[in-house]
């Protein structure tokens, strides 16, 4: 994700209150024009990098719950997620695809396929019937009220430091949970993967904001979010097989892909045991 633009944007001696727009504003304008390229055609791509924006502006949410009403704060980022995941299911598809290819039938790849375009065509006509755009700029539109309205107002770079402080302190407490679960709770893995996502994209945010010791470290998190999301791509993709599995036509079987994607699913959660 491109950040010059809001770096340069960014004023030290502002307020946390202030700057809201200059953080939120960017990725509004992204998901805008991903959401916009759906109505020619619901490419799977643009799908995915119309989620990623959805969850950075999730995360600048939570970045800024402390001084936002917290029940506004809860609705917002509620409807960022439901969006975000309307627009995800496609790529799940894609991701299962691309995993079981070498080791699926031709029936099977067929049924999935299918699926795969019955759900990108449902996931743009779900979010162009939304009218995302309106959605978004109206969202950032009330937070912008809340946050002006209210009386305390906040140093932006003790507020950056402050909260991207938060998010490695929990970083580092779901890893060390993680390294203590053991490979069988593949729940406390994907936790760590969320808490990782949640500081690089803070990172991203307010770097320019940030102490030196925070700003390290970046390409160890880049190469924990990757071994982490593969175990994770592994584990969705077994999930939304099995979950579709008495639906395939008759004659398609589903067996062999499963037993090779719980296999490779062990096998990705030892090596993400070694990055804790």
């Amino acid at each position: 994700m491109k950040t010059d633009d809001t770096n340069e944007a960014v004023d030290r001696e502002q307020r946390a209150e202030t700057n809201f727009a200059t953080f939120a504003d960017p990725l509004v304008n992204e998901a805008i024009a991903e959401a916009a390229a759906l109505k020619d055609t619901a490419d799977a791509e643009k799908l995915h990098r119309l989620r990623v924006a959805l969850r950075r502006l999730r995360t600048l949410l939570w970045a800024y719950r402390p001084i936002l009403d917290e029940e506004f704060d809860s609705q917002q980022r509620a409807l960022f997620k439901s969006l975000a995941n309307a627009a995800g299911n496609t790529r799940d598809w894609d991701i299962l695809i691309g995993l079981v290819e070498g080791n699926s039938d031709e029936g099977l790849l067929n049924a999935l396929k299918k699926q795969r375009d019955e759900t990108a065509e449902k996931s743009s006509n779900v979010l162009l019937h939304l009218k995302l755009g309106k959605t978004l700029r109206d969202a950032v539109h009330e937070a912008n009220r809340e946050l002006n309205t209210s009386p305390v107002r906040t140093p932006l770079t003790k507020f950056a430091q402050k909260r991207a402080g938060a998010a490695q302190k929990q970083l580092r407490k779901r890893m060390y949970h993680a390294s203590k679960a053991g490979s069988s709770d593949y729940n406390s893995y994907h936790d760590v993967r969320k808490a990782g996502k949640k500081v690089r994209y803070l990172i991203e945010f307010f770097e320019p904001l940030l102490q030196k010791k925070q700003r390290k470290g970046l390409k160890d998190l880049k190469r924990l979010q990757k071994q982490f999301g593969a175990l994770n791509d592994v584990v969705a993709s077994r999930d939304l097989l099995t979950a579709h599995r008495a639906s395939l036509p008759e004659g398609v079987n589903a067996d062999a892909a499963l037993r090779w994607l719980k296999k490779e699913q062990r096998q990705r959660i030892k090596s993400a045991a070694k990055l804790l």
